[in-house]
C-alpha cells in the first residue's frame, strides 16, 4: 500500500431542511389554522480514529466529503426527517488543522475516538411554530440553515511503540521483516526504504507491540537533506528508539553520532528519547572488530546488542529485551495544543459586533444575529419585520445610533442589506 502522511480535504455538513407554510383544511375543524412542519436537521461530520488504517492515501483518492441534507417540512404538521451523520475514518495519530484559522482542532490518537468537525444546519421552522394569540395566521416559515464548509489539512504522525533508526542500508528493513510480518523492499543501495513501515511483533505472553521502520537518516536530515527528514515526525510518539548501526560501514561511531545530532536538531524531546543500541551485520565482520565496537559503544549506552538481521543471530535475546522495555516505558504524553473549535458548531451566543464600513454602511455580526439572518428570507416582509424586532430587543439599533446611524444608511446583517428609516408605524427599526 502506498504511504501518504499529509492531505488536504474539504468537508461540507448537511443543509437543514426548509420549514413549510401550510394550513389545516379538515371538514369539521373550525377555521383551520397553520399546520406547516419543521425541516429536518442536516447531517453532522465526524472524524473517527481507526487502528486498522496506517496512511492518508484514501484522502488523495477522495478529497471532498459532503453530508446529507435534512428533508423539508410537510403539511399537517409533519416534520422533515433529519439527515444521517457522516463518519470519516482516519488513522491513529492524525492531526487536523483548519486552513482558514491555522488552528489545530483535533489530535486523534485512540481507536474509535470521535471528533465533531462540522455540525449540520438546523432545520427551518414551519409556520405552525410562529402562531400566537395575536398572530394566528403567520404567512411565513424559516428556510433551513446552510451546512458548514471547511478546508482541513491532515497530518499523520504514526503511533508505534518502537521506532527504528539508522543510516541508509543499516539493516532496519531486514530487521523488521525478520521479527514481524512487515515486508518492506530490501536491496543493497541507499534509500531502499522510501516510506515508513509498521510491523507488529508478537510477545511471549501473547501480547504484541508495533515497530516503525523509518527511512534512513543522513547528516542534515533535520534541515531537509535526504529522505528521512520527511518522517522524523513519526518517531515522536514512540516509547523509545532502537538505533541500528551498520558495523560494515566506514565509521560506525561517527554514523551513530550523526543521527543523534539530527534527532536533537529536530526536537529536544526526540533527542532525549531512550535508545537501545543494536550493532548489526556481525556476520560480516571479524570477532575482533565486533568486540572492539561493542566496547566502544558501551561508552554511549549500557544497552548494546550485537546481532545479524540476516542470519537472525542474537535477535531472540534482543526481542525479549525490547518487550520488557515496552512494558516498562509508558507511552509519551502528546504535547499538542488543541484549540477550541468554535467553527464546527453553530455559535448561538447573543453577543454582536458593529463595524462601520464607510460613512453610510454598518455591518452587524455575532453568533445569534448571524444565525437569525441565515433563516430570514429577504422577500418575506413578515420575516424581515421579525428579525427587526429581535434586533431591537437585543439593543442592536441603540448601539448603531451610538455609531452615528442615520435615516437612509445601510445595515448589513449576514446576506441581508437593509435600509434604515425611522418609522412611526413599525417603530424604530429597519425596512428593506
Amino acid at each position: 500500500m502506498k504511504f501518504l502522511d499529509k492531505a488536504k480535504i474539504r468537508v461540507v455538513s448537511g443543509h437543514g431542511g426548509n420549514g413549510m407554510v401550510a394550513w389545516r383544511r379538515e371538514k369539521y375543524v373550525d377555521k383551520g389554522g397553520p399546520a406547516g412542519g419543521d425541516g429536518g436537521r442536516g447531517g453532522d461530520i465526524y472524524f473517527i480514529g481507526d487502528e486498522n488504517m496506517s496512511t492518508l492515501l484514501d484522502f488523495k483518492i477522495k478529497s471532498v466529503y459532503k453530508a446529507q441534507s435534512g428533508e423539508n417540512g410537510g403539511i399537517k404538521g409533519m416534520h422533515g426527517a433529519c439527515a444521517k451523520d457522516l463518519f470519516i475514518r482516519v488513522p491513529l495519530g492524525t492531526i487536523v488543522r483548519d486552513t482558514k484559522s491555522g488552528k489545530i482542532i483535533a489530535d486523534i490518537t485512540e481507536s474509535e475516538q470521535k471528533v465533531l468537525i462540522a455540525k449540520g444546519g438546523r432545520g427551518g421552522r414551519g409556520n405552525a411554530r410562529f402562531a400566537t394569540a395575536q398572530k394566528r395566521a403567520p404567512q411565513f416559515c424559516e428556510p433551513g440553515e446552510p451546512g458548514i464548509e471547511r478546508t482541513l489539512e491532515l497530518e499523520l504522525k504514526l503511533i508505534a511503540d518502537v521506532g527504528l533508526l539508522g543510516m541508509p542500508n543499516a539493516g532496519k528493513s531486514t530487521f523488521i521483516s525478520a521479527v514481524s510480518s512487515a515486508r518492506p523492499k530490501i536491496a543493497d543501495y541507499p534509500f531502499t526504504t522510501l516510506v515508513p513501515h509498521l510491523g507488529v511483533v508478537k510477545k511471549a505472553d501473547g501480547g504484541s507491540y508495533v515497530i516503525a521502520d523509518i527511512p534512513g537518516l543522513i547528516e542534515g536530515a533535520s534541515e531537509g537533506v535526504g529522505l528521512g527528514h520527511e518522517f522524523l515526525r513519526h518517531v515522536e510518539r514512540c516509547r523509545f528508539l532502537v538505533h541500528i548501526v551498520d558495523l560494515t560501514s566506514e565509521d560506525p561511531v561517527k554514523n551513530y553520532m550523526t543521527i543523534n545530532n539530527e534527532l536533537k536538531k529536530h526536537s529536544e524531546k526526540l533527542g532525549s528519547l531512550y535508545q537501545i543500541l543494536v550493532l548489526n551485520k556481525i556476520d560480516a565482520v571479524t570477532d575482533e572488530d565486533k568486540d572492539k565496537y561493542i566496547k566502544e559503544f558501551r561508552k554511549y549506552s549500557d544497552d548494546v546488542f550485537a546481532i545479524s538481521a540476516v542470519t537472525r543471530e542474537n535477535i531472540e535475546q534482543l526481542l525479549y529485551f525490547i518487550s520488557d522495555k515496552v512494558d516498562e516505558i509508558p507511552k509519551p504524553v502528546t504535547e499538542i495544543e488543541i484549540e477550541e473549535d468554535l467553527d464546527a458548531y453553530d455559535n448561538d451566543d447573543s453577543a454582536f459586533e458593529v463595524t462601520k464600513l464607510d460613512k453610510n454602511t454598518y455591518l452587524i455580526s455575532g453568533g445569534k444575529i448571524n444565525r437569525l439572518a441565515k433563516v430570514t428570507d429577504a422577500r418575506n416582509t413578515e420575516q424581515v419585520i421579525r428579525l427587526q424586532n429581535i434586533m431591537k430587543s437585543m439593543g442592536v439599533f441603540e448601539t448603531l445610533h451610538d455609531y452615528g446611524l442615520q435615516n437612509g444608511d445601510t445595515v448589513i446583517v449576514g446576506h441581508l442589506e437593509l435600509g434604515y428609516y425611522d418609522d412611526e408605524i413599525w417603530g424604530e427599526g429597519s425596512k428593506v
